[in-house]
């Protein structure tokens, strides 16, 4: 197996094991009868655990190599997906929840840390189709949830047998990936200081970190709210409003899997103000959609225009930073914290206005997103010659 598609594989896995454990938190909420309170306070703690584990991944890479940090964490991951479900009580499940986050934040700085040394040593761009094989895992994985649930498998079985299987499928392509500094074929960041124990974000990241904001923040909010509004402000019955997110979500997912050829011909940052552009145009639609078709095809364009956007911040932050992890880890903590807030703020909006002008607020923050965009312009001596060594 090569070395990138074995990092593909290992987004793939990540991604598996996040759309498997959401198709199962209604089981969940029903097996521990738990009020839409006390889900919504369980549900914020994969959020905490993944900000108190992540500047620490860097370190962590660092000390142990970012191979070893990869295969380790991402076997985390998939081990820490049954532990919601057989959680016995509340605690017990914003405990697992807590740790499941940790491990889900710390797996995401490792393996995008691994694949910015990677796309180094390639010397092309690979970063959006990881993220969208990312997308693949995670809605195939959801598609087989969904039909387990349908099924009425019990979720302690359902994710027990996936966190195995995935266990297995981390591990084989584990070994394919990049070798560690000092091995054959491997790349390193010479005499780079070892990365801060708690690395939060300096201000070169917290620049690129905004432009990932914006891109997070449309994005949460829209996958978030699609079906909503369909069903508001065009009187959407439940298939077509479901259809919207669907439709949304299969977008940006292709788009990823597409982007790297886009951004090898048009570079970093006229692909964000391409598709920045797309994703405004698609905005506008949806604040003037009263028709269901109209809302979706705003919605399909704004998942076009922004499905690159969070790749390539975290290839930038990853050059950007003294080492890819330390880059990764400090503009992941921010992106993060978008996709946590932008729902909500969504919603509060909506609630106080309407849901057209809490589209326009995010069709502005696109806006603002495409203005951003030379940010992203790798500087000439964001790492010079000598930085990178290669080992042969």
């Amino acid at each position: 197996m090569s070395h990138h598609r074995a990092i593909a594989a290992v987004f793939a896995t990540h991604g598996a094991v996040a759309g498997t454990l959401s198709t199962r938190i209604p089981w969940i909420q029903d097996h521990l009868h738990l009020s839409p309170a006390t889900l919504g306070l369980a549900l914020l703690c994969p959020s905490i655990g993944a900000f108190a584990g992540m500047p620490t991944a860097s370190r962590l890479a660092y000390r142990f190599g970012n191979r070893a940090a990869t295969r380790t964490l991402i076997a985390l991951w998939c081990a820490g997906l049954a532990l919601p479900a057989l959680s016995p009580s509340p605690v017990w499940l914003f405990g697992a929840y807590l740790l499941f986050g940790a491990a889900a934040g710390m797996s995401d700085v490792a393996m995008n840390a691994h694949a910015v040394v990677l796309e180094r040593r390639l010397g092309r761009s690979i970063m959006s189709g990881l993220h969208g094989m990312w997308a693949v895992g995670s809605l195939a994985a959801g598609g087989l949830g969904a039909l387990a649930a349908h099924a009425g498998i019990d979720a302690r079985l359902h994710l027990g047998v996936v966190s195995l299987a995935l266990l297995a499928f981390g591990a084989a392509a584990g070994r394919g990936l990049l070798p560690d500094s000092g091995t054959a074929g491997s790349v390193r960041v010479a005499d780079a200081p070892p990365p801060r124990r708690f690395a939060l974000p300096t201000r070169g990241i917290l620049a690129i970190g905004l432009v990932g904001f914006c891109g997070t923040f449309t994005e949460g909010a829209s996958s978030n709210w699609a079906a909503v509004y369909l069903t508001a402000v065009t009187d959407a019955g439940p298939g077509l409003a479901a259809a919207g997110y669907t439709v949304f979500m299969l977008c940006m997912a292709s788009a990823r899997l597409l982007g790297d050829h886009v951004i090898r011909r048009l570079g970093p940052v006229a692909t964000v103000r391409t598709g920045g552009a797309v994703a405004v145009v698609g905005g506008v639609l949806v604040v003037a959609a009263r028709t269901p078709a109209l809302a979706i095809a705003g919605f399909a364009l704004v998942g076009l225009g922004i499905a690159v956007i969070v790749p390539l911040v975290f290839a930038a932050a990853g050059n950007a930073g003294t080492t890819p992890g330390e880059g990764v880890a400090g503009v992941a903590t921010i992106t993060y914290l978008s996709g946590l807030i932008a729902p909500a703020v969504t919603g509060w909006v909506a609630g106080a206005l309407s849901y057209p002008t809490a589209f326009a607020l995010i069709t502005a923050v696109v806006v603002l997103l495409t203005l951003l965009a030379p940010v992203l312009r790798r500087s000439p001596d964001s790492h010079p010659e000598g930085a990178l060594r290669v080992h042969a």
